[in-house]
């Protein structure tokens, strides 16, 4: 059952997407320190493929814990390579 909700949940936000309305959607489903999180998220995906900094030099930079970093890392590496390729045109133009 969660994985049907995950799916219509999905197909939700894509059409959300596709109808130009994705600030709209996440201003209605996401509070604004969720909305800091997933930029701090994104930050560390892009710093980690980068390369250039370690993960405790990372910590300083974002002020954030070694576990948020650290559980970013892991999730980057259960990722498919293919998305890890595109992740890397997407966020290090």
């Amino acid at each position: 059952m969660l994985e049907d909700d995950w799916q219509k949940t999905v197909a939700f936000l894509y059409q959300a997407f596709e109808d130009n309305h994705q600030l709209d959607i996440f201003k209605l489903l996401l509070t604004t320190d969720e909305r800091s999180s997933l930029i701090t998220r994104v930050k560390i995906v892009k710093a980690l493929l980068e390369g250039k900094v370690n993960q405790r030099q990372l910590k300083e930079q974002l002020g954030i814990g070694i576990a948020t970093i650290t559980r970013g890392s892991n999730s980057l590496k259960e990722v498919s390579p293919e998305f890890k390729l595109w992740l890397e045109e997407k966020l290090l133009k």
